[in-house]
């Protein structure tokens, strides 16, 4: 019995015969026609960088940020709908201000992904909602040292060295396993995201696109901040170099 065009994915609270949830699966072709987001958490904090594809020439550069600061500690982002990556956003910083209303001290890594976890699995078990389309990546520097989380559409959540979504997930996830994440540093780390970024972006050069990278690490003071610009023009000169190295070694 087929159970595609049926009715099934009316609804996100409907299974199919052979236990499909359409929807939870419509959301992750939204994340997956989205720019690419990785996080890599080094041995002394988290990077974490967007692909944020220039839709317009009219765009001011700098706007529309993908990378959002959840609390000094915290930085989130999200491939897949912008508006529903908002939308988290701003759940994460009431979980994030209750907590430290409530308990004096900073939310934990691990709570703050539960509880935006759960907040998005509650979306895919009423008929009333729809699943959000995005995957979120949050990077975290706590008294733990630094931990980094992925969230899928379905509510999964699991803890990473380093994790992808979007577009280029596939080859990012290649590029990111060949790290040694022991031995990264964050500066290290901002200059294998760039490199990523940038190889990934090589497979759909029909867009422009602006790197969008933050890091919570020692070096910033263990706050979410944007990687300062020298850094980051220099991690991306490094990588456009390396590529075109790569690409003039293989003709």
């Amino acid at each position: 019995m087929s159970s595609v065009g049926t009715g099934y994915d009316l609804s996100a609270s409907t299974y199919s015969p052979d236990g499909r949830i359409f929807q939870i699966e419509y959301a992750g072709k939204a994340v997956e026609n989205s720019g690419t987001c990785i996080g890599i958490r080094a041995k002394d904090g988290v990077v974490i960088a967007h692909e944020k594809l220039i839709h317009s020439k009219l765009l001011v550069p700098g706007s529309n940020r993908r990378i959002q600061t959840v609390d000094q500690h915290i930085g989130m982002v999200g491939a897949g709908l912008l508006a529903d990556s908002r939308h988290l956003v701003t759940l994460a910083r009431e979980e994030a201000s209750s907590y430290r209303d409530n308990y004096k001290t900073p939310i934990p890594a691990k709570m703050i992904a539960e509880r935006v976890a759960s907040y998005v699995s509650a979306f895919t078990l009423y008929s009333s909602v729809r699943p959000f389309g995005l995957s979120t990546i949050i990077g975290v520097m706590d008294v733990h040292g630094p931990a980094l989380y992925m969230i899928e559409p379905s509510g999964v959540h699991y803890g990473y060295f380093g994790c992808a979504a979007g577009k280029g997930k596939q080859v990012a996830k290649t590029e990111i396993e060949k790290l040694k994440f022991a031995e990264l540093s964050a500066r290290d780390a901002v200059k294998a995201a760039a490199k990523i970024i940038h190889m990934v972006h090589d497979d759909a050069k029909d867009k422009e696109f602006e790197l969008e990278m933050s890091w919570i690490c020692e070096e910033s003071g263990r706050k979410h901040q944007p990687v300062p610009a020298d850094i980051l023009q220099e991690a991306e000169r490094l990588a456009k170099a390396q590529l075109n190295a790569d690409e003039m070694e293989e003709d």
